[in-house]
């Protein structure tokens, strides 16, 4: 490699944050972890299916659980921030066994409830690694310790659902539910021997700092949640645009291709992030994700065209989920990050259950390119709906606080 090169992307940021006691444990637990928490999806779809259903009953069922995640991950986050970690995962363990021991032979009109339910308490995975990074890790090395935890988000979403596709074939729909659901127990007991640091830990005989609400539910964390559920709202419009533009071109046996191009290239992007001296806002990658999203239909139904379409928009991926988490890490005091950080997760759950339907919608009412470019116009439009608050920010403060992220462009995460 050039010597210019390596001055622009340095390894040395991942080799430091990976001495870090803990992080090299905490991420390797969390990329098997999520494998099965990433299959769940699928999953459930084809076992509905199966069941006689529709791909619209099926498509209930994961709303109810994308509902009942929304309202519960807050909920969780904040009994972390006040009991601690290891209660939150006996519970939730116990909530997903009996869940995935039963489903299989529930009839539909018990399973949508308990998905619900399921959903409002399943294991907190994602947030609680996000929440543990930051505790273990020095702000000033926090962009590549999130730029780490986006990729092994790829990783897993990677492998969950081909693994699970695979199995269902191989076997049965109803028998991959159980191994998925053992598969989520065990993940939970993997947390629960690790047992992460969360931030929110007292020393014994010490009073709890009681944090109110308004004190860190500012207009700028409310911003990087626009801008958090905006990106993933981005990428939910995006997967089902893949599709139906290939269905129309008659090359749909590409899809798995194009969508690993896509992963790939969230990947390399995630790396070049964590790795390169400067930082970038959230804010600035979301509308830059959003601004490459637009066009990528308007090369054509070919699915190279579409493969390279996408790189671009799909190297903004992991950044910009990284940058977010990084954000709302800086933003929430340590005794409440439990809590923001399940805010930050209902945020990109529920962007990526809005983003999908309503791409399917814009494409079942004209043409499929016209999904990529309504999710990318409705991001770029949040970017800007969100830049006035960061100006008023600015305005208002005689001198700008350093450890604080900032949401314009030229803010250091």
């Amino acid at each position: 490699m050039a010597p210019e090169v390596w001055t622009v992307v340095n390894l040395e940021p991942y080799r430091q944050t990976l001495a870090l006691p803990g992080l090299r444990s905490l991420l390797l637990v969390a990329v098997l972890a999520r494998i099965p928490l990433t299959a769940t999806g699928v999953t459930m779809t084809l076992h509905v299916l199966d069941l006689g259903r529709g791909y619209a009953a099926a498509g209930l069922v994961g709303a109810a659980i994308t509902v009942g995640a929304a309202i519960g991950g807050p909920l969780l986050g904040r009994q972390i921030d006040r009991r601690g970690l290891r209660p939150v995962l006996v519970l939730t363990a116990i909530v997903e066994a009996v869940y995935w021991a039963t489903a299989p032979s529930l009839p539909y009109l018990l399973l949508l409830p308990a998905a619900f339910v399921a959903g409002s308490l399943a294991l907190p995975i994602f947030s609680v690694v996000r929440q543990s990074i930051a505790a273990l890790v020095p702000e000033e090395q926090r962009r590549p310790a999130y730029a780490l935890d986006s990729m092994s988000v790829e990783l897993s979403f990677m492998v969950g659902p081909a693994l699970a596709v695979a199995l269902a074939t191989a076997i049965s729909a109803q028998t991959t539910l159980y191994l998925v659901g053992a598969g989520i127990v065990a993940a939970g007991v993997a947390f629960w021997l690790l047992n992460p640091p969360t931030g929110s830990e007292q020393q014994p005989g010490t009073p709890r700092r009681r944090v109110p609400r308004r004190e860190w539910v500012t207009p700028r964390l409310l911003a990087v949640l626009a801008v958090s559920l905006a990106a993933t709202l981005v990428l939910g419009g995006t997967d089902v645009a893949v599709v139906a533009v290939l269905r129309e071109g008659g090359e749909v046996g590409w899809t798995g291709a194009v969508l690993a191009m896509w992963a790939v290239a969230s990947l390399v992007g995630g790396f070049a992030y964590g790795a390169v001296h400067r930082s970038f806002s959230p804010l600035a990658l979301m509308a830059a994700l959003s601004l490459c999203t637009i066009p990528v239909g308007l090369g054509g139904s070919h699915w190279w065209l579409l493969c390279l379409a996408l790189i671009p928009a799909g190297a903004l991926c992991a950044p910009t989920i990284a940058a977010t988490s990084d954000a709302v890490s800086r933003l929430a005091p340590a005794e409440v990050r439990g809590e923001a950080m399940g805010l930050h997760g209902s945020a990109v759950t529920v962007g990526i259950a809005v983003g999908a339907p309503l791409a399917g919608a814009v494409i079942d009412a004209s043409a499929p390119a016209w999904g990529f470019a309504v999710t990318g116009i409705i991001g770029a439009l949040v970017a800007l709906a969100v830049l006035p608050i960061e100006l008023r920010r600015r305005r208002a403060s005689a001198a700008p606080v350093p450890a604080e992220p900032e949401l314009a462009a030229t803010t250091t995460l």
